[in-house]
């Protein structure tokens, strides 16, 4: 044994040695230390222990004599060969016995119409690994620390990446990369610090959480056919308007450009007012061009983009990423240029090979072919259905959820409860209104991404039977 840490109480009546003394023996009837084991030398654990070396040789000489330890010249201290079985039991800790709980089991569903997960059966395995394997053994150097705002090989590569994909417009310098949006919303609120930040009513729940822990007032803004409403953004008298432009979630609306120039607008009119863009699922439009961001047609500088890779590659890749306005970046370099980046080198690394090597545009490829392939069977499956005209379909043409209206006059909490009787989990649309109060009542929001295509067609049957039929069965 290279050393004991304990703790000494300097303050008690009981000496030290009489305190080491009882703690090896009480480490020997345990068994932790084993007979034969050796100890450390006197000097050694002395100094470990921040005690003179009489205190040391006290308690040994104590173990000695009582035949817990033997010495050996030229050698040091040993355990005598005692069998720890042969001392009584150390009595245990008796934890709290834990209390019953009446709550039941959680349901176990057949299909789950998720909105958070992606289905990682086509994940990039291989290519993914081999890039993996190929940075650890050819690049020690990324074992030291990086940039703060990234390694440049990544952000050099996003920025070409958002030019041409999203039309973003933006130097390598504006990007910082970060583990998840959770830690670019915390950067992003100390840096424009005392402002009043509007969100989206229903929106992403998450986001208006993290705003709350970061004390951050927040106003609630009631969307339109368009997107955010500009007329209550404007009496709202906030200063910064967070957005899902590209795909509204939970809504689905995609917002028009005239409705992003209005936006843009109402930034340019103060100083102190900047929008965020929130870009996610903008890879997965499924109908039409695809739209610009934002960001593209700021030319005052006003919006700040911010994405992340959890739908696109998968959820546990902890990567996201924002671009920053030049005149917020300073601001950034001048509170956070000590901050160590939150991803791993090796994972940046591995991120930026992957978008480089023209992977990442083949596997976005692949799964929107996959997913369109899916919306479109969930949606023809809803439209040979006889009762298909009381179900509106909404927000189908990009993203990958969507939602239904079901006019057959049962609650959001009727319709849940009866797809739950025949094992299928959904979501209701109440649960995006942040403030609780929901002004629709027959709407659930259906995730498809990560659903078997092959099962949709049973799940809408089922849904179908108890919506429409009032059967529980196929």
């Amino acid at each position: 044994m290279t050393n004991f840490t304990l703790i000494l109480d300097f303050n008690t009546n009981i000496p030290l040695y009489e305190q080491l003394y009882q703690y090896i023996t009480t480490e020997i009837k345990s068994g932790n230390l084993r007979p034969y084991e050796k100890l450390p030398s006197k000097r050694s654990l002395a100094n470990h222990l921040g005690v003179s070396q009489n205190t040391v040789i006290a308690a040994y000489d104590m173990l000695i004599d009582e035949g817990y330890l033997v010495s050996k010249e030229r050698s040091g201290f040993y355990v005598s060969p005692i069998d720890a079985n042969a001392f009584p039991a150390i009595p245990d800790i008796k934890l709290p016995t834990p209390t019953t709980s009446n709550n039941p089991l959680p349901t176990k569903y057949k299909y789950d119409f998720n909105t958070n997960l992606v289905d990682t059966t086509f994940f990039p395995y291989k290519t993914w690994t081999k890039i993996t394997k190929d940075i650890m053994y050819n690049d020690p150097t990324l074992l030291n620390h990086g940039d703060p705002q990234g390694d440049e090989c990544l952000r050099d590569e996003l920025a070409k990446y958002l030019h041409e994909f999203r039309g973003v417009n933006c130097k390598p310098s504006q990007i910082i990369i970060g583990a998840g949006i959770e830690y670019l919303l915390g950067i992003i609120f100390h840096i424009l610090g005392k402002s009043s930040f509007a969100f989206e009513n229903p929106g992403y729940y998450k986001t208006y959480k993290i705003a709350q822990n970061n004390n951050v007032p927040v106003s609630l803004i009631e969307l339109d056919d368009e997107g955010m409403s500009v007329t209550k953004l404007s009496t709202s008298k906030s200063s910064v308007a967070y957005i899902t432009p590209s795909h509204q979630f939970p809504m689905g609306i995609i917002m028009p450009i005239k409705r992003r120039l209005e936006l843009l607008k109402w930034a340019n009119e103060s100083l102190d007012r900047f929008i965020i863009e929130d870009d996610y699922d903008s890879e997965f439009r499924f109908n039409g061009r695809p739209i610009p961001a934002l960001q593209g047609i700021d030319n005052h500088n006003k919006v700040i983009y911010l994405s992340t890779f959890s739908k696109s590659i998968a959820p546990s890749i902890r990567i996201a990423y924002m671009v920053l306005p030049e005149q917020l970046l300073d601001i950034y370099k001048r509170d956070f240029h000590y901050y160590s980046s939150t991803v791993s080198r090796f994972e940046q690394n591995c991120l930026y090979q992957f978008i480089r090597d023209g992977h990442f545009s083949r596997h976005i490829n692949r799964m929107r072919n996959i997913y369109r392939s899916r919306k479109d069977k969930l949606i023809a499956e809803l439209k040979i259905l006889p009762d298909q005209d009381k179900i509106e379909i909404v927000g189908e043409n990009a993203g990958l959820h969507l939602l239904l209206k079901i006019k057959n006059g049962m609650t959001e909490l009727a319709l849940l409860e009866s797809a739950k009787k025949v094992g299928i989990k959904l979501y209701g649309l109440s649960n995006y209104f942040i403030d609780g109060n929901p002004t629709i009542d027959n709407t659930v929001v259906l995730g498809f991404s990560n659903i078997e295509i092959d099962d949709i067609a049973i799940a809408v049957k089922l849904l179908n039977n108890v919506w429409f039929t009032n059967n529980t069965s196929i």
